[in-house]
């Protein structure tokens, strides 16, 4: 499994320690991915996401997942996180077409 936010794209970065007599080695640094549920009220059930916790705070600030995925730009999105909008869509516009029958 990728290192990789599932909505942000967030991923590994490399770099140096550096020491006291400035030798370099290479090192990782790696995201602080969690595993959440996410409840999503178009869907209407929780759906698993591995986000990096500034992901967790952006979708809450946002409003919840259905919001930030509509008010995101597809091309801003992984694939995943796409993947995910158009279920959100498909469904809202479902429950539209329900609601005006």
């Amino acid at each position: 499994m990728a290192r990789k936010c599932e909505i942000t794209g967030k991923g590994v970065q490399v770099g140096n320690n550096v020491s006291h007599a400035n030798n370099k080695t290479k090192r990782r640094f790696l995201p602080n991915l969690q595993e959440t549920s996410l409840l999503s009220d178009t869907l209407g059930f929780a759906v698993k996401l591995r986000l990096s916790t500034n992901a967790i705070r952006t979708v809450e600030h946002n409003g919840g997942i259905d919001a930030f995925l509509t008010g995101t730009a597809a091309s801003k999105l992984p694939a995943e996180a796409r993947r995910l909008k158009k279920q959100i869509e498909k469904a809202a516009a479902a429950k539209a077409v329900k609601a005006a029958a």
